[in-house]
C-alpha cells in the first residue's frame, strides 16, 4: 500500500470533494454504514490536522462515566497554559467521542425523545432521574458564559467549567462518530420507533448535533490520522 503523507490525504480527499459535493446527512432510502469522503466535511477535518498549535492532544473517548474525561480536558488546558506557560493560542485539544459518549454530541431533543438517559443509565443532577436532556453539554455561566469571576481558582471562572459549551468556548474540538451513530440508530430506531428507518434515525440525530461538533466517518481512523498526520498526543480514556 502507497504511504499516505498529508499532502496526497489532502489532494485525495479534495479531489473527492470536488467530484460529489459535501453532504449534511446520510442517504435516507439506504443504509449509509461506510462515509466516504464526499459525504462529511473533510476539509474542516484537514483544518484539525494542520492545526498550527505546538500542542496537540487527542482523548480517545468511549465510556461517559459521568463526564470524568472533561475534567481530564480542563486539566489539559489549565495544565498547559497556566503550569507550563505555554499561549492558548498554541494549544489545540480535541475529544474524539465514540461509544455510548458519542451520545453526548447530541442535544436535549434527541435525549429527550429516544430516553438516551434511561438507556445509557445517565441520571440528570439536578433531579436525580434518569436524564431526558445532555445533562453535560449547558454551561452553569448560562447562554452567553458570562462568568461570575476570572479567577483560575475560583469554581465560577472559565477556568474551572467543565461543560462542554465552556469546553468548546476555550477551543476544544468535539468529533463525533458516523460509525457508532449509525449503530445506536439501530438500536434506538425499534425501541422506541418501531417502523422507522434507521436512516431516518440518523438524518434526524444530524441534524440535532451540538454545537461545532464535526462528524468523522469512523473515530479509530480519525484518530490515526490526527495522530500520523497531524502529530496529535494520543489521551487515552478507556
Amino acid at each position: 500500500m502507497k504511504e499516505i503523507s498529508r499532502r496526497s490525504f489532502v489532494a485525495g480527499a479534495a479531489a473527492g470533494v470536488a467530484g460529489a459535493g459535501v453532504l449534511t446527512g446520510p442517504r435516507v432510502a439506504q443504509a449509509q454504514l461506510v462515509y466516504t469522503t464526499s459525504d462529511w466535511k473533510v476539509a474542516e477535518f484537514d483544518k484539525l490536522v494542520r492545526h498550527p498549535a505546538t500542542v496537540k492532544q487527542i482523548y480517545n473517548v468511549i465510556h461517559i462515566e459521568d463526564g470524568l474525561f472533561l475534567g481530564a480536558l480542563r486539566n489539559s488546558l489549565n495544565g498547559l497554559h497556566f503550569g507550563f506557560g505555554v499561549p492558548t493560542q498554541r494549544i489545540m485539544v480535541a475529544a474524539g467521542l465514540h461509544g455510548p459518549a458519542n451520545l453526548l454530541n447530541f442535544d436535549d431533543a434527541i435525549w429527550s425523545k429516544y430516553k438516551i438517559g434511561e438507556w445509557l443509565k445517565v441520571n440528570d443532577p439536578a433531579t436525580g432521574a434518569p436524564a431526558t436532556r445532555n445533562p453535560f453539554y449547558a454551561s452553569k455561566a448560562g447562554p452567553d458564559l458570562k462568568y461570575a469571576s476570572g479567577d483560575p481558582d475560583d469554581h465560577g471562572s472559565l477556568y474551572q467549567d467543565t461543560s462542554i459549551q465552556g469546553l468548546q468556548n476555550r477551543g476544544v474540538k468535539f468529533l463525533s462518530c458516523h460509525t457508532a451513530t449509525e449503530a445506536q440508530a439501530r438500536v434506538l430506531a425499534p425501541r422506541l420507533s418501531p417502523g422507522k428507518h434507521p436512516e431516518e434515525v440518523v438524518g434526524e440525530m444530524l441534524e440535532h448535533l451540538n454545537p461545532d461538533v464535526l462528524v468523522v466517518p469512523s473515530m479509530v481512523a480519525a484518530i490515526a490520522l490526527l495522530q500520523s498526520e497531524g502529530h496529535y498526543s494520543y489521551m487515552g480514556l478507556g
